[in-house]
């Protein structure tokens, strides 16, 4: 029998979100939600980004904390991502989104955790999910904010 950690929510409010040049990505999400009290959720992501570093592995992934590999973002890429919203210990909402970013037939798919930031306009969906108590916490051993499900207070 495979045990799957896991905890059940419900759907709460869905936010449109207009991000303008310069927003810096995921911090502006984040930021959002700390201010109109979302803890917890999922996002999508369209639009443009244009500067910042992409996490795109682990440079050996037998390496326990691992060495992360980052790319540039150099110019103006179109971005379509997806993300889970969940406070970390501290309370505070974190995002982990992974996008892939395409300019000129070429394409880099990874973390936008280090930031990136939004060029000319990108739109977001923010959908809360209410009822679980899924948080944010460190684990040693891979050096990652990781996600438990069953943790902290609904």
């Amino acid at each position: 029998m495979i045990f799957v950690k896991a905890s059940e929510g419900s759907l709460g409010r869905i936010f449109f979100i207009r991000l303008e040049d310069g927003d810096v990505l995921p911090r502006c999400i984040e930021d959002f939600a700390a201010r109109n009290n979302v803890k917890r959720g999922w996002c999508l992501l369209l639009g443009g980004v244009g500067d910042g570093e992409v996490v795109v592995g682990p440079r050996n992934s037998a390496e326990m904390p691992p060495e992360i590999m980052m790319l540039p973002v150099d110019g103006a890429h179109e971005v379509a991502a997806i993300g889970m919203l969940a406070p970390g210990e501290d309370g505070r909402p974190i995002l982990h989104m992974h996008g892939a970013l395409g300019r000129s037939g070429q394409t880099m798919t990874g973390c936008l955790r280090r930031g990136v930031t939004v060029w000319l306009y990108s739109e977001a969906i923010l959908c809360e999910i209410t009822g679980t108590g899924a948080t944010r916490v460190m684990n040693k051993e891979t050096g990652f904010l990781m996600l438990e499900p069953n943790a902290g207070e609904s």
